[in-house]
């Protein structure tokens, strides 16, 4: 009767071999690859939504103070929103009247009365999470320009978008 000389089976270590590691990693990569250009172009549509609704905006203004030339621009813009006939073609909009939409937060300031009109306004669009819904800040006035910036707040002397 001969002894089973059989070295006992060696147990395997703990850890991954080296194609398991690059099995992992290369679906990683893929993973990313298709959630990327996803937030990629979530931003755009979200930046392309600030802009024109700042349109619609110094749109409906356009169409307010020609309606309403003794009182100048709307005070608000729930004001602005609240009669759709004195905002011409411009769609009344819930969101953008409370100011937000799609993503962005946007800041009315009109300027103040003087002999009872109101005749400038700034109109601000910054995102509420920097880099989830969106990257720059928008910035228009009654000259109906709309200008950006992508590192800090958008003023009167940030570039103009063409």
């Amino acid at each position: 009767m001969g002894a089973d000389r059989t070295p006992p089976r060696r147990l395997r270590e703990a850890g991954f071999n080296l194609t398991e590691v690059l099995v992992a990693v290369a679906l990683l990569l893929l993973i990313a690859a298709v959630v990327a250009p996803r937030v990629h172009s979530r931003l755009a549509a979200d930046e392309a939504t600030a802009m024109q609704e700042l349109r619609k905006v110094n749109r409906a203004q356009a169409f307010y103070t020609a309606r309403h030339p003794d009182r100048g621009f709307a005070s608000s813009l729930p004001e602005l929103f609240a009669d759709t006939s004195s905002t011409g073609d411009v769609d009344s909009d819930p969101d953008l009247a409370a100011g937000h939409k799609s993503g962005y937060l946007f800041i009315y300031v009109p300027a103040e009365r003087v002999n009872g009109s109101i005749r400038t306004y700034t109109i601000t669009a910054i995102p509420e999470k920097v880099g989830d819904s969106g990257q720059r800040r928008f910035f228009s006035d009654e000259s109906g320009e709309i200008r950006y910036n992508a590192s800090g707040s958008a003023d009167v002397t940030s570039p103009v978008i063409q």
